[in-house]
């Protein structure tokens, strides 16, 4: 192979609320009696007499009172109003102070007036507070009256009582244009439709919720957050998540092993009789493309087992082939000779449908538009073009655009041009806003990758290292990722996993490496290949398949530990299946 310092080198390429009131049982309330010896194992309920506690936890970090409040509201929330009753009666600790409890009711009820005389009575010190609250209350009685047919009264409460508050005349001019409004109904409910405005009370309660202070009115589903916020917390840090959440407890913290990664080579495809520079999975997981040095590319076809088989190879480039791209919807790829033409095939019948070709000049790469009816082509005189399915050019970008040899990327909305256009620089080229900003490196920049929510972009370099971008407003480097080698040959990386949290990376030792994501941490190193592992590609649908290809003219289908594919001999088409370890 050629180096990357090489002038012409053949490289490897790529690529609801409820309506009741929330407040303290009168009494009437009782919660029904669980067997004995049941009661017994389950948690005391917190005493109301000699427990002088502020704070409880072993840390002494979290308020008694508020812990209390937020377990009654998610009573009330879950349904059980007795249960959260009992509670507040045996701890001594009110949801909501009496006024609050008058307040709600009053909103529930429909009393308007008096909701407002109560909302100045709860003890808020913010008086913008107030009167933001009072404008809500205020359009709930407007709208209400306007859906019973009082419209005087409505049009007094809009002049003499919002008017007066408000600041937004746009406001107030759109509530004056639901008087002649024939879809009113549809804000409210249809008229006789009791249900549905208790609902809308119910909702302006949540409203009001939001906007008033939460020792006042605790926010709903506040300890389902909390709950959330602390296992979500588990699993971001857990360096080898890779299953799904669902699998994740509250009777413990979380953690997973290693036997999350796919780590153990299951097959071996050996179809190829040259290196293998480039392989992709498609969008929906069920193929694999690979590219090779002879002069082929193939695609193969994920079965629903799991079982990776050979399903067309394609012939007709005369150079080695650097790299693939699928279509968005996966029925059509793009296979890219070293500096040579492109060719569009059909996946079902692995039939060639069109060469695209530039009279001059040489193409180096290729992609996709995210509608499938065009393409774009890196030329070897740095420019790029697009083209039509059919051959027909449609637009170009001239000059420093992207280099001899180049990936290339395209945005899920179609607006941004991706390419490296400098040894050390990356071009994210705005066609709508025709503005260009670059990602600049300090060393030579070999390959990049852009990830499937279109936010991060991972950059390989020349020293050895991997870089990861966010995208997310002016482009800034997020992390760096070290441990492979890299010396000579384009070496591809790739994200993956669940929620892509891994990187993972070919090398010139002949190894697989993969890193945690968010914290750098490098977690597994896979031998198996006997050549430099050029590229490596994980299944989007599958967090638990992984491929590399390499210099041994093999691809490597890696999945986990304890896992074996069925079949009825040990090779099969140009595959070789494996029973564990990584042995060939």
């Amino acid at each position: 192979m050629g180096g990357v310092e090489d002038e012409e080198p053949a490289l490897k390429r790529m690529k609801v609320a409820s309506t009741e009131l929330r407040g303290l049982s009168n009494g009437s309330s009782i919660l029904e009696r669980v067997g004995g010896s049941s009661r017994e194992l389950m948690a005391r309920p917190l005493p109301s007499e000699g427990d002088n506690r502020k704070v409880i936890g072993s840390r002494g970090v979290i308020r008694k009172d508020e812990f209390v409040r937020i377990i009654a509201n998610a009573l009330y929330s879950l349904g059980y109003k007795k249960s959260s009753a009992l509670l507040e009666e045996e701890s001594g600790i009110p949801l909501h102070s009496s006024t609050v409890n008058i307040f709600m009711q009053h909103i529930l009820d429909g009393n308007w007036d008096e909701s407002i005389n109560t909302l100045r009575k709860i003890g808020l010190s913010n008086e913008s507070m107030v009167k933001s609250a009072s404008i809500l209350i205020l359009e709930q009685k407007y709208l209400e009256l306007l859906q019973a047919d009082r419209v005087m009264e409505a049009l007094k409460t809009l002049r003499t009582e919002i008017a007066p508050l408000s600041i937004n005349n746009n406001r107030i001019h759109e509530l004056s244009s639901f008087i002649m409004s024939p879809s009113l109904g549809g804000l409210i409910g249809s008229p006789g439709e009791e249900h549905l405005r208790a609902k809308s009370r119910a909702k302006l309660l949540e409203e009001l919720q939001k906007l008033l202070p939460p020792a006042i009115m605790i926010p709903e589903n506040r300890l389902e957050h909390l709950v959330e916020q602390a296992l979500l917390l588990q699993r971001d840090s857990c360096v080898y998540h890779n299953a799904s959440d669902q699998e994740m407890s509250l009777y413990t913290d979380h953690t997973c092993g290693k036997n999350k990664i796919p780590s153990q080579t299951l097959q071996v495809l050996q179809a190829h009789s040259d290196e293998i520079w480039f392989l992709q999975f498609s969008h929906n997981g069920k193929y694999l493309a690979s590219s090779s040095s002879d002069l082929s590319a193939i695609i193969w076809e994920v079965n629903s087992n799991g079982k990776v088989s050979l399903k067309h190879k394609l012939s007709g480039h005369e150079k080695p082939v650097s790299l693939v791209s699928w279509s968005p919807d996966d029925s059509q790829l793009l296979t890219c000779g070293v500096e040579e033409a492109i060719r569009l095939w059909d996946v079902s019948s692995g039939k060639c449908l069109h060469v695209y070709e530039k009279a001059g000049a040489r193409l180096v790469s290729c992609g996709w538009f995210p509608d499938g009816k065009s393409i774009l082509a890196g030329i070897n005189d740095k420019s790029i073009c697009m083209w039509a399915l059919d051959g027909k050019e449609l637009d170009s970008w001239k000059g420093q655009r992207i280099l001899k040899i180049s990936d290339l990327e395209i945005t899920d909305d179609g607006k941004k041009i991706i390419t490296i256009c400098r040894e050390n620089a990356i071009l994210l080229l705005d066609r709508e806003a025709k503005i260009d900003k670059w990602i600049e490196e300090d060393q030579i920049i070999t390959s990049f990758r852009l990830s499937k929510d279109n936010k991060f972009l991972l950059v390989n370099l020349l020293n050895q290292e991997i870089h990861l971008w966010s995208l997310v407003g002016e482009p800034n480097l997020v992390s760096k990722y070290k441990g492979h080698r890299r010396t000579r040959f384009v070496i591809r990386s790739c994200f993956g996993g669940l929620e892509e949290a891994f990187i993972a990376s070919g090398s010139e030792d002949s190894q697989v490496y993969i890193w945690h994501r968010g914290s750098g941490e490098l977690i597994e190193s896979l031998p198996g290949h006997s050549g430099s592992v050029n590229c490596v590609s994980w299944n989007p649908t599958n967090p638990h398949m992984l491929a590399s290809a390499s210099d041994d003219h093999t691809i490597r289908i890696w999945g986990l530990k304890g896992l074996n594919i069925k079949r009825n001999n040990a090779y099969s088409n140009g595959v070789h299946y494996c029973n564990g370890g990584t042995g060939t």
